[in-house]
């Protein structure tokens, strides 16, 4: 299945403000890219290529005062398969867990696990550990919280949407990883891209989304508690603690978004693909 992925954005800078940007498609897909998957700034300023403490790709750069302008449109062959699953994957004993893995059983900025913790031992703890617990939060989840953007705040916990019971796919996210964590099923926050294929059309614009991970039987796994069904074409670009650790563009001062577009199609047209495989202008 060819895709073709992108976005294009624009911030009003007031000054000069260093920037972070992860925008690029994350290590573990990039064998699959069809073209350079790169980070265009404009204005054209040096910028510096580094993984960080998760393995994400990151573009690091200081914006000028003005219009800063972030954009890539390239093509992707994904095998166009639903996301794996294995029903019957148990959980590891946190004693024989991965070193690596052990952050992900912590709390962190949007996840309080020890406040938590009660509700999800009351919840879940008659469930298996394992795919059928992650499971099972998954369904209450995606039963007990009301999506809407205009639920979102750059503030929210998973405290706050287990309260309050409503947020977009970033706090259901959240919510589930946190209840996951007080149960010893180490969890991750995932961002990429994910269009509609597959599922009925929205009339909602594309823009990046949020999943979650979890580790069992010496992997990880996707889920997604807001959409609660396997999907086709989930392209990762950053995992992290949470969203705090895997923003499309993190600015140390003002850096005011303008517009946001994101590209997440599939192509059926063959001539499309053969147009691919030609030089594109740097536009």
């Amino acid at each position: 299945m060819l895709l073709r992925l992108g976005y294009d954005m624009q911030f009003d800078i007031p000054e000069p403000v260093a920037c972070v940007a992860q925008l690029r498609v994350h290590p573990s897909r990039v064998a699959v890219l069809l073209e350079p998957d790169f980070v265009h700034v404009e204005p054209a300023v040096p910028v510096e290529e580094y993984s960080d403490s998760f393995g994400n790709l990151c573009t690091r750069f200081l914006a000028p005062t003005g219009t800063l302008r972030l954009k890539n449109d390239f093509f992707f062959e994904d095998p166009g398969l639903p996301d794996p699953a294995s029903p019957y994957a148990l959980a590891h004993p946190i004693a024989e867990l991965p070193h690596e893995v052990l952050r992900f059983l912590l709390s962190s900025r949007y996840c309080e696990v020890d406040s938590l913790a009660p509700a999800a031992f009351d919840l879940f703890s008659n469930t298996v550990p394992g795919w059928g617990r992650v499971q099972a939060i998954c369904n209450y989840v995606h039963a007990k919280v009301a999506f809407g953007y205009q639920f979102a705040r750059p503030t929210k916990t998973a405290l706050d949407v287990f309260t309050e019971r409503q947020g977009v796919c970033r706090d259901f996210q959240h919510l589930a990883i946190t209840f996951c964590r007080a149960l010893g099923i180490p969890a991750r926050y995932a961002a990429g891209y994910l269009g509609d294929i597959g599922v009925p059309l929205t009339d909602t614009p594309m823009d990046f989304s949020a999943w979650f991970e979890v580790y069992l039987e010496n992997r990880w796994w996707a889920f997604d508690a807001r959409n609660n069904v396997p999907r086709i074409g989930r392209i990762l670009m950053a995992t992290g603690r949470d969203a705090a650790d895997v923003a499309f563009l993190t600015s140390f001062g003002a850096a005011n978004l303008k517009s946001f577009l994101v590209i997440s199609d599939e192509i059926k047209d063959p001539a499309t693909l053969q147009a691919a495989a030609q030089p594109k202008a740097n536009t």
